[in-house]
């Protein structure tokens, strides 16, 4: 009976044995089955993490930067033609095609756009001359070239900055070899970038001739396809820079297939060349660092100054906004229209995107805005409908000298200012 009992004792503790082992066995497997769920995760999060960084990368910044070393040399060699056209001849080609701009300025004198789609702003004001021959910037490129290399094979890094401002007379001297209307192009390769670069301007000649002097010099050593807009605003008026820049962008494709928009403060020279006047993926703010700010971004989502679009990104974020009267507030908008266009900001270091600034008074026809704070919480709203959907202005004269494009412009402020009141604001703005 008792070894019964034992017998009956052994089983019952072997019974109990093999089943805590096949517990141990269960457990043990699901721990592999964690320990590989947990190397794959861990697998996934690392290939993730390197595809975003790849990402950010290449795509949300220009990479031909990684492409560009530092260079610390200032030396600067720019070749300039000794080739220069007679004068004559020159000023007679600059007067005839003013004649020209002018005659096409009284035929049809304002510009009113009401469109459901900015991109057919620029396609209706090019639609007109597409096909004229005489003005300057048609002239077709040579495609027998090879093309340019990328990046431009003699950028140095940082260059000298010219702050005195030679007559236009010695500039043409200097820059003889700049087509008429201020069109550069490289004679050596075929340019992989068309680029119009546009300056809102009133009452500084000083400041334009320092400008001109060295945005010539800068730019063709980029080997960029380029022409200078300078756009005008008549005396009298408010100054809007937001809506010079829209003017300038809509006018500017009338005369050439832009594929990059660079709006240009006349006061801001840059100072190391591998800041390329180019356009990437992303909208670029190119005044990142400049001398009056210590050389550091007052804020992040600045974008004042000087910034490069396509044509496509500028269609699409409606261009600047046309209220702005007086100074501020039009950059901090154009940076919410970006953002709400479902772009980013790409910028160069600020080792690179280095501008000094031209000590200026504040002009009386350009007070601070002190509407511009009600307009910019507005902004969301608005950005579809203000900007180049709704553009109007009067063409006063165009004037191809053999610098820039003169563009000189009435903004039709009386009649804006009315409709502005009436539509959003109240009495005072």
């Amino acid at each position: 009976m008792k070894s019964s009992n034992v017998l009956h004792k052994y089983r019952i503790a072997y019974h109990s044995l093999n089943n805590s082992s096949n517990h141990f066995e269960n457990i043990c497997l699901h721990c592999q089955l964690l320990e590989r769920k947990w190397r794959s995760l861990l697998f996934i999060s690392i290939i993730s993490i390197i595809l975003i960084f790849f990402y950010l990368t290449f795509f949300s910044f220009d990479y031909n930067l990684f492409y560009i070393s530092s260079v610390s040399s200032v030396n600067v060699i720019e070749e300039i033609s000794t080739q220069k056209p007679k004068k004559s001849e020159e000023r007679l080609q600059t007067e005839r095609l003013s004649l020209e701009e002018d005659d096409r300025a009284s035929n049809s004198s304002e510009i009113l756009v009401n469109s459901s789609d900015a991109a057919a702003v620029v396609l209706r004001n090019t639609s007109n001359i597409s096909n004229n021959s005489s003005l300057p910037f048609l002239n077709s490129s040579n495609s027998d070239l090879p093309l340019c290399p990328s990046p431009p094979p003699n950028l140095v890094g940082p260059i000298p900055v010219w702050m005195d401002g030679p007559t236009f007379d010695k500039l043409e001297e200097l820059y003889s070899n700049i087509g008429i209307g201020g069109h550069g192009k490289p004679n050596e390769c075929l340019s992989r970038h068309k680029v119009a670069i546009i300056v809102p301007y009133r009452d500084r000649e000083h400041h334009l001739r320092i400008f001109l002097h060295n945005i010539h010099s800068f730019l063709r050593k980029q080997q960029i396809d380029y022409g200078i807009f300078v756009i005008e605003q008549i005396m009298g008026q408010t100054f809007n820079r937001g809506k010079l820049i829209n003017v300038g962008f809509v006018e500017a494709n009338r005369y050439y297939d832009w594929n990059c928009i660079i709006f240009h403060d006349v006061d801001l020279l840059p100072e190391d060349d591998r800041n390329l006047y180019t356009c990437p993926q992303q909208p670029r703010h190119m005044s990142v660092a400049v001398d009056k700010f210590s050389y550091r971004l007052p804020y992040y989502t600045i974008f004042g100054g000087a910034g490069a679009l396509t044509k496509n990104q500028m269609t699409k974020v409606n261009g600047f906004s046309n209220d702005y009267w007086g100074w501020g507030g039009e950059d901090d908008d154009f940076s919410a229209r970006i953002s709400y266009a479902g772009y980013t900001i790409s910028r160069y270091p600020s080792t690179i995107a280095r501008y000094k600034m031209i000590k200026h008074v504040k002009e009386a026809l350009n007070p601070i805005n002190l509407c511009r704070h009600i307009l910019m919480k507005k902004t969301k709203s608005r950005w579809k409908t203000d900007g180049l959907i709704n553009l109007n202005y009067r063409i006063v004269s165009t004037t191809f000298s053999s610098l820039y494009t003169n563009i000189t412009v009435n903004l039709l402020e009386e009649e804006a200012r009315k409709n502005l009141t009436l539509e959003h604001l109240g009495e005072g703005c």
